[in-house]
């Protein structure tokens, strides 16, 4: 058995891996970020064809912004922050209603190298997915600089969204 882990052989990119599946199950997808600041949808957009699948990219950097282009409850924002699960599966969900997208993705976090608390340090970044009515998140804690935490969490958020699409055995 392969293990989950691996994606491909040879040269093939974790975008080009993702492309062809949602391209192939023909479904679409939106993306809201935050922390890393359009590096996903970026990422999405190296794989040829994927105008077939992806409908759109946001970044929602401010609070503002959540609560006004994707719907994220102002209430949530103020009780748990704009890091925390609970912005991260509204965010995604958000994304994917107000887009009308089959899928939704999400990141919020600090980056750094400033913004840290004890209880948020830098490093500490959720991801969302929301697809068929159902949201999953999860929290991540990394290291490295401002740019390294913004390419890890966009890693952990494409390879979130290769295991579902992997493990979909309804399509």
């Amino acid at each position: 058995m392969i293990n989950d882990s691996i994606y491909g052989e040879g040269e093939i990119a974790l975008e080009d891996a993702i492309g062809e599946m949602l391209v192939n199950k023909g479904l679409t997808i939106a993306t809201a970020e935050s922390c890393t600041g359009g590096m996903v949808v970026a990422r999405l957009i190296n794989y040829p064809g994927i105008s077939k699948s992806l409908l759109e990219g946001v970044v929602t950097y401010s609070n503002e912004a959540k609560i006004n282009r994707i719907n994220v409850k102002k209430e949530t924002l103020e009780k748990f922050g704009a890091v925390s699960h609970q912005v991260a599966a509204q965010m995604a969900e958000g994304i994917a209603k107000t887009s009308g997208a089959d899928i939704g993705i999400s990141t919020t976090g600090v980056a750094g190298p400033g913004g840290g608390t004890a209880e948020k340090p830098v490093g500490r970044v959720y991801i969302g997915l929301y697809y068929k009515g159902k949201v999953t998140t999860k929290e991540l804690n990394l290291s490295g600089d401002r740019q390294e935490i913004r390419e890890k969490s966009t890693i952990n958020i494409l390879d979130m969204l290769r295991n579902e699409l992997l493990n979909d055995k309804l399509i």
